[in-house]
């Protein structure tokens, strides 16, 4: 983790910011939560376990910040609550999210499944593609497992 924290202080360097001890707790509890698609509210409760002086609205700053440099992507699953997701390093696009409607588990795709749909869509329309977000609403195989048993 502690090499992943030294590529993001090299980030936020090369745009102009610091890694303050407010932003590293953040960001310390986004690497540590990675597969949990955090609130805010919940990153914030979860940093003031590691910096009890900080405040929700440093807290809203620092994710704001790091998804403007594209280090967090921020995400809704149609819930109304924008959550929080650590980029993959070296990922050209967003992973993509099964979402069930029973139990509210998420679950992440890391493969990129859109690239023909990407070049179609280029080519027909002239548009240039410079990322894409793909989310599924269905039943997920915990659920679907329970109603067969």
């Amino acid at each position: 983790m502690e090499s992943r924290i030294d590529r993001i202080k090299k980030q936020l360097h090369s745009a102009g910011y610091k890694l303050t001890p407010q932003r590293e707790a953040t960001v310390a509890v986004l690497l540590e939560h990675e597969e949990d698609h955090l609130s805010a509210e919940d990153v914030y409760l979860l940093v003031k376990d590691k910096a009890p002086e900080i405040g929700l609205a440093t807290v809203y700053r620092t994710l704001e910040l790091l998804t403007e440099l594209k280090i967090v992507d921020k995400i809704n699953f149609g819930d109304g609550v924008s959550r929080y997701d650590l980029r993959q390093e070296g990922a050209k696009h967003f992973h993509h999210h099964l979402v069930c409607i029973e139990c509210g588990a998420v679950d992440e795709i890391q493969e990129d499944l859109l690239e023909d749909v990407e070049g179609i869509v280029e080519k027909r329309w002239n548009f240039i593609i410079k990322d894409h977000r793909l989310t599924f609403h269905g039943i997920c195989h915990r659920c679907h497992d329970n109603q067969e048993e």
